[in-house]
């Protein structure tokens, strides 16, 4: 258990941190929805409704999308272009990447070599794409529930997904979190 704390004491952490932060997220949302609920003379919800509510998942997912396209992007740009002074970037002076070496405890994929060493070698860039893509996806579904149920309180049509998708509402809070998280990586970077 002693080495496996030590071998693992980062991600143990960052996991705690995280399940925190998303745990004082979801009680302060609650807390707030209710505030706003209660301004327009509506039911408060209990926290187990709110933690199913749009207004709970479109503000987890927008968050998650932002962080993964910025990893993402922040993975295959460094791939292929070069910033001085930066340790992630490939200096553009080498030529070319060594490939990796074949040792017995080398992973399957780099001992068989071919499409399953090139899958290998861009696993990173797939798993992050697939988790924006995900987490994207979940922005929308928790942002167009939102987005109906605040269209029925005003009285309105409830509207469809594809109308929350092509207003600027949806596109507002993608862009204002993508910004911030480039200008992140700008500030490492630079």
């Amino acid at each position: 258990m002693k080495t496996f704390l030590r071998n693992n004491g980062l991600s143990i952490v960052l996991t705690g941190i995280f399940l925190l932060l998303l745990v004082g997220q979801a009680l302060t949302g609650w807390k707030s929805h209710n505030e706003e609920q209660r301004d327009h003379g509506r039911a408060e919800m209990t926290f187990d409704i709110y933690l199913q509510s749009g207004h709970f998942w479109e503000a987890v997912f927008e968050n998650w999308e932002s962080e993964f396209l910025q990893m993402g992007a922040y993975v295959l740009l460094t791939a292929f272009l070069f910033q001085k002074g930066s340790a992630e970037s490939n200096d553009p002076e080498e030529k070319g990447n060594t490939p990796p070496k074949r040792t017995k405890d080398s992973p399957r994929p780099v001992k068989e070599g071919g499409w399953k060493l090139r899958l290998y070698e861009h696993s990173l860039s797939i798993a992050l794409l697939l988790l924006f893509i995900g987490s994207f996806v979940g922005h929308l579904l928790g942002g167009a529930r939102l987005h109906q149920q605040e269209n029925i309180e005003h009285g309105k049509a409830a509207g469809t997904m594809w109308d929350y998708f092509t207003s600027s509402q949806f596109w507002f809070e993608s862009f204002q979190n993508w910004q911030s998280e480039f200008l992140a990586v700008l500030t490492l970077v630079v």
